[in-house]
Parts: structure tokens; sequence; C-alpha cells
């Protein structure tokens, strides 16, 4: 038997390496390993500091880029070249340039002169013909001198000699003439022909001011101006179901619900309606088509009678107390007196101005006295027995729009296009209060209110105004009224007989409320048409 080899072999070392212990003084280290890819961080990926669109104030200076950057997400793919142009001013983007100020001058006085300059876009050291803007004939012509540099040399113009200075009479020294000069200066053909229709426009325009006013006609257009016992249209009916004679108001009022007739007649917008006074039976009205309607309130509601007699626009109307007459005023500077019954105009007035407003009296002892508002600013009054001016009311700073007796008559108050509100003593030319407020606007459309309490006033800031009629005259701050739209317009404004309503007409048209109703309302406007609603 084989005994084993007990002899030690050689065994090597490196092959138990891993069994031998550590030595202490040997040290390792751990290499870190990142197996995360490679991504573009935030920072990198934006170009600039973003800013909230609604910033009002930035409190340092960005770029173009920063300030015209889309708010989210890619620039807009549906911007057209022009929109997606840069911009860095309301009309486009200016490159930054200098420019000498006396070259710019110089260009600028060229071009004014000569009518041509360098162009700005061109390098002014490779000037040529077509380094011009403007007249380029009379730039190469004149080789592109400025004014600084004209090239003829100005002959001093010479003077008559006046003769010794120590003879006082024939000396002329300094005042002497030109030897060039002339004494008359004759027009060219082409100048004449200028003066000749600049003479004749002046001459119709002349002519125009002083033609007679236009003729006055009146149309009926009922079969029988009178009834069977001999009564016009003027008569009160007592067969309508309601008691038009009657001077007690109303109870209680209701908003008008629809639309019961239509007026149709005018041609042009209606500018003024006025209900016949006391009863309100009648209702005449004024137009753009230079004509004045009397229409009926009830039964047939049929055109009674039409006024024919301005030759432009009729502004306003006015009956008297009985409403037998009634006043009107027309852009062609008259205001005209007209019998309601017969449609006679009685008499004419005019002071060369435009009336904007005209008012009688309401005193019965002062019918035949009448104001009117004046386009140059004055309230004038006249007398229709003598047809002459009495008194001016001249203190206003704009054209009068209104006029509206307050206080039992003995006082009116106007309002006017320079925004204030006066109030005037009857016959005293000089306002005792004066109402202008920074505040206020102007008040085209100012009404009474049925107590005489009251004064509605029409703002052209959307606002009806509510001042006192009484002594002070102070604006009811409590009582302000909005939500309709008249700015620009002159729109009338009422109130219901029992003063629980103020109805007003809006950016198209004016409203009156019947005086013995208790929900009808008259309304007109652009149109041309008049509408009863109840």
């Amino acid at each position: 038997m084989n005994q084993p080899n007990t002899s030690p072999e050689k065994v090597d070392p490196d092959a138990i390496s891993h069994l031998q212990p550590l030595k202490s003084v040997r040290k390792t280290s751990l290499s870190v390993l990142n197996s995360a890819p490679e991504v573009a961080v935030k920072e990198d990926v934006e170009t600039g500091t973003h800013i909230d669109p609604s910033l009002k104030e930035v409190l340092y200076n960005p770029t173009y880029e920063t300030m015209f950057a889309p708010e989210f997400g890619p620039v807009n793919p549906f911007k057209t070249q022009q929109m997606a142009a840069p911009r860095n001013m309301l009309s486009g983007y200016a490159e930054p340039a200098h420019l000498n100020d006396f070259m710019f001058e110089q260009q600028r006085r060229t071009f004014s002169t000569f009518g041509y300059a360098l162009d700005p876009s061109v390098d002014s050291s490779q000037v040529s013909s077509s380094s011009y803007i403007g007249a380029v004939e009379e730039a190469e012509k004149k080789k592109g001198l400025t004014v600084f540099e004209s090239g003829l040399k100005k002959e001093k113009r010479k003077r008559v000699k006046g003769g010794d200075a120590s003879e006082i009479d024939s000396f002329l020294g300094p005042w002497a003439k030109y030897q060039d000069e002339k004494d008359v200066a004759k027009p060219s053909e082409e100048e004449q022909k200028e003066l000749d229709e600049i003479t004749a426009k002046r001459q119709k325009r002349g002519k125009n001011e002083e033609e007679a006013p236009a003729e006055e006609k009146t149309i009926l257009h009922v079969k029988d101006a009178y009834d069977y016992q001999g009564r016009s249209y003027l008569h009160v009916p007592q067969d309508v179901g309601i008691n038009l004679r009657s001077a007690e108001i109303p109870d209680k009022c209701y908003l008008p619900k629809k639309q019961l007739h239509v007026w149709t007649g005018h041609t042009k917008g209606v500018s003024a309606i006025r209900l016949f006074p006391g009863s309100g039976h009648l209702l005449l009205s004024c137009s753009m088509d230079c004509k004045i309607k009397l229409w009926e309130v009830y039964s047939d509601r049929r055109c009674l009678r039409t006024f024919i007699g301005h030759s432009k626009a009729v502004r306003d109307i006015c009956f008297n107390n009985t409403g037998t007459q009634f006043l009107s005023a027309g852009y062609d500077r008259y205001l005209k007196l007209w019998d309601s019954e017969t449609g006679q105009c009685i008499s004419r007035f005019t002071n060369r101005k435009v009336p904007y407003c005209v008012k009688f009296n309401p005193d019965e002892d002062k019918q035949n006295l009448f104001v009117a508002g004046m386009s140059d600013k004055k309230i004038v009054q006249w007398d229709i027995r003598s047809g002459e001016v009495v008194q001016e009311y001249d203190r206003h700073l704009g054209a009068v729009n209104t006029i509206t007796f307050v206080d039992e008559n003995r006082r009116f108050v106007s309002t006017s296009d320079d925004k204030s509100l006066r109030v005037w003593e009857w016959d005293i030319p000089v306002d005792f209060k004066y109402i202008a407020e920074p505040s206020m606007h102007s008040m085209p459309a100012v009404t009474l209110s049925p107590s005489g309490k009251w004064l509605a006033c029409q703002s052209m800031d959307n606002q009806i105004l509510i001042f006192g009629a009484q002594n002070r005259f102070r604006l009811n701050k409590k009582k302000v009224f909005k939500g309709h739209m008249v700015a620009g317009y002159a729109c009338q404004v009422d109130f219901s007989p029992d003063m629980s309503y103020v109805v007003s007409g809006d950016s198209d048209g004016n409203a009156l409320w019947h005086p013995h109703e208790t929900s009808k309302v008259i309304t007109c406007g652009w149109d041309g048409q008049i509408k009863l609603w109840d």
C-alpha cells in the first residue's frame, strides 16, 4: 500500500491571497457610478426670465425678447409676418441711428423749399441721382444744392435815389421804393379765375343770408275743419272715456307695456313733440323734414294739419296757454308764430342767429312775450305785438339749449353748452344763480315736475339729475337716474302725472307722458315715427 506523500508542497501565494488577512496599512476606494442619462436642466432651456403678464411694474430693464415672448408654449403659428415681426414702437421697429440736427434741418428745409431731399437710407458718401427723393428732376437741375448752398448769388435790390438829405421834402432815404418794385399787382389768368369764383361764392352766401323767409302754407288733411256745431278740432272731445277737462291728476300711474299706435307722416327724424295744453287731446310735432304736423291723440288718431314754412329743419315748438297759437324755431334762423286752427303764419322773428329753444311766458298777462335761446349764447326776449326784441340775457358762454319757467313763472332756468345752469329773474338780464361744477356735463333737455318742485335735467354723462326748483336750486344727490345711453343726444325727459315715474328718451328719441292718463306715453325718434304706448 502506498503511503501518502507527507512532504509539504510549495503553494502559490497569489492563489491563497484571498484567504490572507488584510494588511492594516493598505486602503481601498469605491468608485461612484452615475447611470442617469444626460438631461437638459431648466435653467439651460430658458433663454430669459419670464415676466408675469399681469405685472404693472417691472423693477429691472428686460430685453425686447423677454418683453414680447409668448405667454405660454411656442410662438403663435397663426400670426402674420407683420404681426410676428419684431417691434419696439407702436408702428414698427425703429433702428437706432444718429443724425446731426443741422443735417436734418437742412434736408427738411430743402424739401419744403425745392421739393427734394437726400434719401436717408442711402450712404451719403455715394450720392447719385437716385439718392434723392421727391422732385428728382429738380434735384438734377440744381445739382442737389440745399437751401444753404444756393449757387446763385442774390443781387442787392437798388432803391430809388431820394435826393439830398438837406432838402426835407425831396429826400427819401431808407424809405425810398426799390427800382424793380411794382405799384400795382395784376393777378395772372389762373389767379383771376380763382378770385372770380371766391367773389361769386361770397355774393351767393350774402344773398342766402339776406334772402326772405320761406313762403308759409298749410295743408288740412281732414274733410271738414268744423263739425256740425261749428267747432274746430281744438275743441276738447268729451266722448273718449276720460275727462280731459279735469284738473285732477291720476291717483296712481303704471308703466306702459304695449304699443297702441304709430303716427307716420314725417320723412325725417322728429325733433320735438308737444301735447295740447290742459287736455292733451292733440299732439304737435316738428321734424327735420322742415314740417310741423298736428295729430289726434284719440278716436281715429289722424293727421289733422301740416304747417309748412321753414326752409330748414325745425328745432323746437311751443304752445301758448290756450293752444290757439304756437311758436316754431328752425335752423333757417327764423321763429314763426302760427295759428293752430287756421294754419296761418301770423308773424316772423329773427336776429340772424339760429334759435335752439323757444318758450312762451306762461303768465296769462304776459302771453305776448316769449324767450328764445340762441346759438350766439344769448337768450332773446321778443314782444309779439311790436315784433321787436325787448330784452337780452347775455351771460352764457355757449349756445343756449333749454329754457324752463319755475317758481310760479317769476323765474326761468336755462342750460347751455357751457355745462352750466343759470337761474334768471324775469326781465332782469343778470343771472342771480349760477351752477357749474367740474363734474357737470351739458344738459340739453330739462323738464319741470307736475308739482313744480323739481327739475329733471338730462345730463350728457348718461344720467338724469334732479335739481330743486324752489329757492336754492340744489342738486338732489340721492335721486340720480342712470342706466340709459343718451351721450351726444338731446333726449327729452318727462314725469308721470303722479310723479311716481320718470320717463326718458334713449339715444334715439324723446318721450312724453299724457297728463290725464295713467299709463299712456308718447315717444318719437330719428326714424320719423311717433308712437303711442299703453
